[in-house]
């Protein structure tokens, strides 16, 4: 047995060969019961490769899915755009970081799918950027962010502080800030979207950035997808 140790790639541990604990049937049900969800998980539980199981899905890689459960259940695997954000792997700690990395994301988008002629706010980049992707493919966009709330948890009571519009501010009110003008485009593109997940390590009351936003579905607590990541009991002592 090849065990995946610290492959965070669906791609890779299936190409590769790697032993992977089959969790398409709960994908198939959260694509197909819901629209926006949000999970909280500790690090290290699998929620990145969680995100990369849904982003193959979404982009209609059926031959990944050979032989595992919802290999059964789904029948057309259309593809769709996907707009995938991490904030895994930076630290975002000093004042434009965080900036720097969404607006990269915001810009490799435009390059593709155009660029808003009359907006320069971030948000609204997004939310046209995710219409014209709706427009031109006939599909509505999938979004998965993950560790949403890192950005965040870098600054929360540190006293870092930051430039915003020429007056000294407390970082984490900035990023709060950025994010909230990310996030809000849930709501505003709400027509263009298929399918949005959010994970993180906070739930939603520790982190106010969602004024304004469709409240997700929570599923932190769902006996539901319990086990949509991690292993369970069984799954150890059947797989392994």
């Amino acid at each position: 047995m090849k065990y995946p140790i610290g492959i965070q790639s669906f791609d890779q541990i299936i190409e590769d060969g790697y032993v992977y604990v089959d969790k398409t049937d709960l994908v198939y049900k959260l694509v197909k019961e819901g629209k926006i969800y949000f999970l909280s998980r500790p690090r290290r539980f699998g929620k990145s490769l969680l995100i990369s199981t849904l982003k193959s899905y979404f982009q209609g890689k059926k031959d990944l899915f050979k032989g595992l459960a919802i290999d059964k259940l789904e029948t057309e695997w259309a593809e769709y755009p996907v707009f995938h954000i991490d904030f895994n792997g930076g630290y975002f700690d000093k004042d434009g970081e965080l900036q720097k990395r969404i607006m990269g994301y915001v810009e490799t988008w435009e390059s593709q799918w155009g660029k808003d002629p009359f907006n320069e706010e971030i948000g609204m980049r997004f939310a046209y950027v995710l219409k014209q992707a709706h427009a031109k493919t006939g599909k509505r966009a999938v979004v998965l962010i993950d560790e949403y709330d890192k950005p965040l948890l870098d600054v929360i009571d540190t006293g870092n502080k930051g430039v915003l519009n020429g007056e000294e501010t407390k970082l984490e009110d900035i990023h709060r800030g950025m994010l909230k003008a990310l996030y809000g485009v849930f709501k505003l593109a709400d027509s263009d979207l298929q399918f949005v997940l959010l994970t993180g390590v906070t739930k939603f009351s520790q982190v106010s950035v969602f004024s304004g936003f469709n409240q997700p579905d929570d599923i932190s607590m769902s006996g539901k997808y319990e086990a949509l990541c991690g292993i369970t009991k069984y799954e150890l002592l059947s797989v392994f």
